[in-house]
């Protein structure tokens, strides 16, 4: 099978074909890129995710970490491997030249993600998750706070975590328990458990800071008393070195279906009344401060899920291309010789289906990107906000959509390899229990419909929908390709059903009918997300008729760019023609309010 992770010619149409990734070097924050850095910063990516993470996934699968009652051991390679990423520079990759960082844009540093997804998900969590409390820090401490941990975040001397979920309130984070009380020093002793917490305790690093959503003694009520804090594993000495043990216990590891080398990991602070916790910002607003990284987390979160996805399509690819099985009519007698498996029609079906949802979701989250660099570095003010709104909107969709079609994908690679996929001497059994969590964390799918339906769809009064729906009808407008206009003809009727529905489920939100739409939530996000993807196809199938046209007299020189232009324009069809019509029974359930859902009764099940 082939050793290369992601191929380099998807990411070069995804960034450069159809997002245009070389304008960004026209902006001032990076202005010292160009599509050389680009491209070089990409190889070391690929470099260390094949030779440093490729290498133990299915090792770091098979040996989970162990605890022994004082500290937590993993196997060797994922040191190795976590060494290796520091060193590259990559753990900085987004942040300022003068924070010891590359500025590299958010679509370009998602590409360098990709190769690492693909290659190990697991040990990828520790220098991602560290990156994104960072990022908090870097936003919302103060510069105290900054320079105790940030730079040695950087460097990967310190690792981070986000720790929100406790063992009785799950995802509703207004019922958390943890207390955090000031003391005479002017910090804070933090009292409570967390648990699921990625990266909680390792050996990786030198010290471990943890963001804490915890409530101060007397705070509001609910989400609005909640405030942030830093707490690391070990406090700091007078020269800002990890000294004394903070108190802050591991009190075991959570043995899961996938993501087997990540720790989970079950987290007790202050049982001896000592845990020092240090305020980020202001108080109260730590679940404002935490949804920057939330959403972060969110967005690589539906990444992380097309491109284990990826990964599994790949490989059921390559088999397939090999495995001989059967024959095919009409050279179906027993004296022909047997076909490959890709040639057998269902095959070309379950790899089309798979193409479909992780190339498309690879396009919805390098869009996504492309979003967040235009809303941080875009001169014009009201555009900087227009990209806001959008990604605000997107946000739900980004996260979910992949992690619902992206393990569908993973279950389908097992299919194509028949007994095979279902043992463990092949990897796509492992994409799919890895792949398996991405629905679950960071805000269950059903929460992002939930968010979807009653908040973001209104946010702003409905800037991001009106947004979203000029982009969608500016980029049909300038497409040219006969197929891409077909495919727009078929996606109309649905755009307009959605648009029809929307005013109603407005009302229904402020009626007596309000339990039966959110019980029917997920309705609306099927139809929403593949109607969001039919336009990502449509986009890449226009790219793909513009650039054959192109190549139209050189077409055996250029066979494999024609190869590649035509399993994009069939991708886009076969999503559009056989995934986009299933969104017919969501849109009859929500407009016939059907109610079998909302009015079942616990004790009828």
């Amino acid at each position: 099978m082939s050793n290369e992770l992601v191929k380099r010619r998807e990411l070069s149409f995804q960034l450069f074909e159809l997002l245009d990734t070389n304008a960004l070097c026209e902006r001032e924050r990076f202005s010292e890129h160009n599509r050389e850095t680009f491209d070089a910063v990409m190889d070391i990516a690929e470099k260390i995710a094949t030779e440093k993470f490729a290498t133990h996934n299915a090792k770091a699968d098979a040996n989970e970490p162990t605890f022994d009652g004082e500290k937590v051991t993993m196997i060797p390679e994922v040191q190795e491997a976590f060494d290796a990423y520091v060193e590259s520079g990559l753990i900085a990759g987004r942040f300022d030249f003068d924070e010891g960082g590359m500025q590299l844009p958010e679509t370009i540093m998602t590409a360098c993600a990709g190769y690492f997804m693909a290659a190990n998900p697991s040990s990828t969590g520790y220098p991602f998750l560290t990156v994104a409390a960072a990022n908090v820090i870097r936003n919302f401490a103060s510069e105290d706070l900054k320079n105790a941990f940030m730079p040695r975040m950087l460097t990967g001397e310190f690792t981070g975590t986000m720790a929100l979920t406790e063992p009785h309130a799950g995802s509703s984070l207004a019922d958390i328990h943890t207390s955090a009380k000031k003391h005479a020093d002017g910090n804070y002793r933090i009292k409570g458990n967390k648990i699921y917490i990625s990266g909680g305790d390792h050996e990786l690093s030198d010290n471990i800071v943890h963001l804490v959503l915890a409530k101060i003694q007397g705070a509001p009520a609910g989400v609005k008393g909640i405030s942030l804090f830093a707490v690391p594993k070990f406090r700091l000495d007078d020269a800002g070195n990890p000294a004394k043990r903070n108190d802050v216990s591991l009190a075991g590891l959570i043995h899961k279906m996938g993501y087997r080398g990540t720790t989970s990991t079950a987290l007790s602070f202050g049982e001896k009344e000592d845990c020092h916790g240090y305020l980020i910002g202001e108080e109260h607003q730590g679940l404002r401060y935490m949804f920057l990284m939330m959403n972060e987390a969110r967005l690589g979160v539906g990444f992380g899920a097309a491109m284990i996805g990826y990964s599994g399509y790949q490989y059921s690819l390559e088999y397939a291309k090999e495995r001989t099985q059967g024959r095919v009519a009409p050279n179906n007698k027993p004296t022909d010789a047997p076909a490959t498996i890709i040639q057998h029609g269902d095959v070309k079906r379950m790899l089309l289906a798979q193409k479909s949802y992780v190339e498309g979701g690879m396009a919805l989250c390098f869009y996504a990107a492309r979003l967040v660099d235009d809303a941080h570095t875009l001169v014009d003010e009201s555009a900087k906000k227009q990209a806001s709104e959008l990604l605000d909107l997107l946000t739900p969709i980004v996260k979910a959509w992949p992690s619902e079609f992206g393990p569908k994908a993973n279950d389908l690679a097992i299919q194509v390899l028949g007994g095979s996929g279902y043992t463990r001497e092949y990897p796509v059994e492992q994409c799919w229990r890895d792949n398996r969590l991405n629905p679950i964390h960071e805000g269950t799918n059903g929460i992002q419909a939930l968010d979807l339906l009653t908040r973001k769809l209104w946010q702003a009064n409905g800037a991001g929908l009106a947004l979203l729906q000029g982009r969608m009808q500016q980029d049909f407008e300038a497409v040219t390709g006969q197929v891409s206009k077909q495919l727009i003809a078929k996606l109309q009727p649905y755009l307009q059903k959605m648009q029809g529905l929307i005013p109603g489920l407005g009302a229904s939100l402020q009626s007596e009918q309000q339990a039966v739409l959110l019980a029917n939530a997920t309705c609306f996000m099927n139809i929403f997300g593949q109607i969001v993807m039919s336009w990502m196809w449509i986009r890449q199938a226009n790219i793909a008729e513009v650039s054959l046209a192109t190549l139209a007299d050189r077409k055996e020189e250029n066979q494999q760019d024609v190869d590649f232009y035509n399993g994009k324009i069939q991708a886009a069809k076969y999503f559009v023609h056989w995934e986009l019509p299933l969104v017919q029974r969501d849109i009859t359930l929500l407009i016939d309010m059907d109610d079998s859902c909302s009015d079942m009764q616990a004790d009828w099940f």
